[in-house]
């Protein structure tokens, strides 16, 4: 298709036509999935979500501190802290606060969004209760810190080596964070 393309841009009077193919290669959390993933897409809004594993029940549309999970098992997650959990997005009210997911997926990805006036959220990522170093995603440093500055997809872990259980944790520095769903490739 693409020799195509090139030729017909020749037939069409197009200088410089490199007559290359090009390499497409996806980064971050373009890159095709993993090849092991037994992670759903896990939303964390009451209406939809599944799995929630902190002791207490979740409290629709108002303010409850929450503990973290006992133990979580495969696709168990869990909030720690005071959070507003809606429809669908949880709003972290104070810090600390924290939200765990034990997966099996090469990533974990997670929708973020900044407070509701805009302001960023520092944030420090773990992976099995230590910094992510080369198991860090696009969107955090080796030592798990990052910010979330707009509404969108956060690469959080992108495993490198044999895929495993795994248990993440992130914990925001700063009130007022929006999280919506947590995806896996």
């Amino acid at each position: 298709m693409e020799r195509v393309i090139q030729k017909l841009l020749k037939e069409n009077g197009a200088a410089g036509v490199d007559e290359n193919i090009v390499t497409v290669s996806g980064s971050g959390a373009e890159a095709a999935p993993g090849n092991d993933q037994r992670s759903p897409e896990t939303y964390i809004g009451y209406r939809q979500a599944e799995n929630f594993s902190s002791p207490e029940r979740v409290a629709r549309d108002s303010r409850r501190t929450y503990s973290a999970p006992a133990g979580p098992s495969l696709n168990q997650w869990g909030l720690v802290g005071s959070w507003n959990v809606g429809s669908e997005a949880a709003v972290l009210q104070a810090v600390p606060g924290k939200v765990l997911f034990r997966f099996h997926s090469r990533d974990l990805n997670l929708v973020l969004a900044p407070t509701k006036d805009g302001k960023p959220v520092r944030f420090k990522v773990k992976l099995d209760d230590s910094t992510p170093g080369d198991n860090c995603g696009s969107d955090a440093a080796p030592d798990g810190t990052g910010e979330v500055r707009e509404p969108r997809l956060y690469q959080l872990i992108r495993q490198k080596g044999p895929i495993e259980d795994r248990t993440f944790e992130i914990e925001f520095l700063d009130p007022g964070v929006q999280a919506l769903d947590f995806t896996f490739g």
